[in-house]
């Protein structure tokens, strides 16, 4: 292979982790698109299409004030996780992010060094993307964080987060939730880490 072939192939992907972290291209994807090709291109190997037998059409501008009833399923297992599953004791907090995003990422590895600051509260990460992608950001990116009690990975199958809790403008989106399941905080895109700790024990 020859080194513009490389230099190109390197810099279109570089530009593609880049442009991942604005979820307006994906977003926007999955609320207009309803052809047959379009609707194709989102991966559907890993569930029940009964559920939604085209794109959805109504996304939430503005961010839940209340976490609403809500059904998402465990990256492993495949469990169903609904608002009833939801810790009533402590702040829950909901990572919305790309596995490809490179902001996502940097925020997993902050986390992941500052595992013994996250006791206290409840992190969900949730993604609408493919299973494999998201085990594979983990992977490489804070498996550790992935393995604590207290932090679950969430497959959005069924464009779920957008409907009913808010589409971001960026990612990773993260929305902190009380006990009573009101809205605490809630920023998009790159945070200093100490400060988005501190926001989760709001």
């Amino acid at each position: 292979m020859n080194k513009k072939l490389i230099l190109g192939i390197t810099g279109i992907f570089t530009a593609s982790l880049l442009f991942s972290c604005n979820s307006n291209n994906k977003t926007q994807q999955t609320a207009d698109t309803t052809t047959h090709d379009e609707h194709e291109a989102h991966d559907h190997s890993n569930h029940d299409h009964s559920a939604h037998t085209e794109a959805p059409t109504t996304m939430l501008k503005e961010v839940s004030k209340t976490l609403p009833d809500f059904t998402f399923y465990q990256l492993k297992s495949g469990i169903k996780v609904s608002k009833s599953d939801i810790s009533k004791d402590k702040n829950n907090i909901f990572v919305l992010f790309d596995p490809g995003c490179s902001h996502c990422q940097q925020e997993a590895i902050a986390l992941e060094k500052n595992i013994a600051r996250l006791k206290d509260v409840n992190i969900y990460y949730v993604s609408m993307n493919d299973p494999a992608l998201i085990l594979g950001f983990f992977d490489n990116f804070a498996p550790k964080l992935s393995k604590l009690d207290n932090v679950e990975i969430l497959v959005d199958k069924n464009q779920e987060f957008i409907q009913k809790i808010h589409v971001p403008n960026q990612f990773p989106a993260n929305y902190v939730y009380g006990a009573d399941g009101q809205l605490k905080a809630h920023w998009e895109g790159d945070k200093n880490i100490n400060e988005a700790i501190a926001e989760f024990h709001k």
